[in-house]
Formats: C-alpha cells, structure tokens, sequence
C-alpha cells in the first residue's frame, strides 16, 4: 500500500500566516503540521508516500523535508497541483506513481491522536473497493455525515439540515486503483473543483465502500482556532497519538 498526503491549496483561511508560506508546514505544538500526516503513514507500515503540493512556496517542502530520512524512508516523493482543483483532482496526480496499489489518502492538515494502522489493516483484508475512517460529532451538521448498514456505507451527505447519524467522515480515505478511473468521469461542483464526496459516492453506487470507527481524538489544523486546537490537543496527549470530534 502507498500512502498519498494532500498537501496542496492556498491556505487562505489562515491568511496572514500563509502568505509567506504553505499552511502545512506552520507549527503544530513543536512540529510542523506536514510531519503528522507523515508519522501516521510510516507508524502504519506505509513507506511509499507522496505529497502533493501547490501554491508558490512548494520548494519549502523539500528544504524541509529532503528525502524523507529523518522519518526512516529511503525515499519521499514529491508532485505539483496547479491551483486549486479539489481534492479529487490533487489525487488524480498520484496515478502513474500508485500504478495498480492500493492508496491510504490522508489530508495534510489533518492530525490524530492514536495509530492509523488497525485500519491499514483493515482496508488490506479487503477484496476491493475503499474504506473511510468515521468519528462520532456532536455537530455532525457541519461536515459530511455517514449512514450505515454494518461497515457498509449506503449514504453519505454533505453537511445535512437533518443528518441521519452523528458519524462525520473525517480526511482518512482507503481506494483501490480503481479510484483514477472514477475521478476521470467527475465533473467539477458548483465551486469549480473535483469533490473527494463524488469519488465517495462511486464506491457507494458500486456497494464496495466500507467504513471504519476512528478511536481517539481527531482534529484538522486549517483554521485558525482548529490550529490552536490541534497543538493543545497534541501538548496535552503527546507527540504520536494524534485527531479530535470537532473540525473548522
């Protein structure tokens, strides 16, 4: 399985910060928030990763983090998304480097407490198809929200007036290969972009879409009271136990 950190976007909720650099290198608690993504890939066994960035301070990334050494990789690959496409189409740049593997995707602001790696194992038990990690909210109104029969996702609605349950879909998503072929059918949303829900719902229609309970805290990082929530979360629970129930 390779791994696949979406790293990309201008960051402009976090503007001023962001204007002299990528909102994923800004600190988190002593770290900066890229190596949290990363942490949980390589803590899980996935050694391959690529990140996909953009934005004009991309060069900021490979000073920082060179070849992936300091994380015990051989290697760290590296790719461009120019402008801000969505989510899908930043992951339809991983294509010839996944090849037939299998991906664990995560979004590069998003932080978690404890260990991705029972749901590595999880998704490798699986025939085919994709996985999503869920995390019960108290305000599941506000982000895309899961229904399900068992592990199977039937439903997945975006920010719903009446929300069926209290699972929000947190940015942990599992694809086959399969995934580049279903992005190539999508057409951009109302905000011009290529949405990651779009690629979800193919899995759905086709019933290979599975889902996973996170434990733990999870948080994104992209606000700025998310960023002051995700270093208190991760002073107060330590460095590699990393994400929390609410978000934005």
């Amino acid at each position: 399985m390779k791994g696949v950190i979406l790293a990309g976007g201008l960051g402009t909720r976090l503007h001023p910060l962001t204007k002299v650099t990528n909102k994923h290198l800004l600190p988190v608690c002593n770290k900066p928030m890229i190596y949290y993504p990363i942490e949980a890939l390589v803590s899980s066994g996935v050694e391959e990763i690529l990140i996909v960035t953009g934005g004009n301070k991309a060069g900021d990334f490979l000073q920082l983090l060179g070849n992936g050494s300091e994380f015990g990789l051989k290697h760290l690959n590296y790719t461009y998304q120019k402008g801000e496409g969505g989510i899908a189409e930043a992951l339809s740049l991983a294509e010839h480097w996944c090849g037939n593997d299998r991906l664990c995707v995560i979004l590069g602001d998003n932080i978690l407490e404890n260990s991705i790696a029972p749901y590595v194992d999880e998704f490798r038990k699986q025939d085919r198809g994709a996985r999503i990690l869920l995390k019960e909210v108290e305000d599941p109104e506000r982000f895309g929200v899961a229904e399900l029969n068992g592990d199977k996702v039937v439903r997945i609605e975006e920010k719903p007036k009446n929300p069926r349950s209290n699972l929000a879909v947190i940015g942990v998503y599992f694809f086959d290969s399969h995934v580049f072929d279903i992005i190539k059918t999508l057409e951009p949303s109302g905000r011009g972009e290529l949405e990651i829900t779009d690629v979800n719902n193919a899995y759905i229609r086709e019933g290979t879409m599975r889902a996973s309970r996170l434990t733990g805290w999870w948080t994104d990082a992209g606000t700025f009271s998310s960023l002051l929530r995700a270093s208190n979360l991760v002073a107060q629970g330590g460095a590699n136990k990393m994400q929390s129930s609410t978000k934005k």
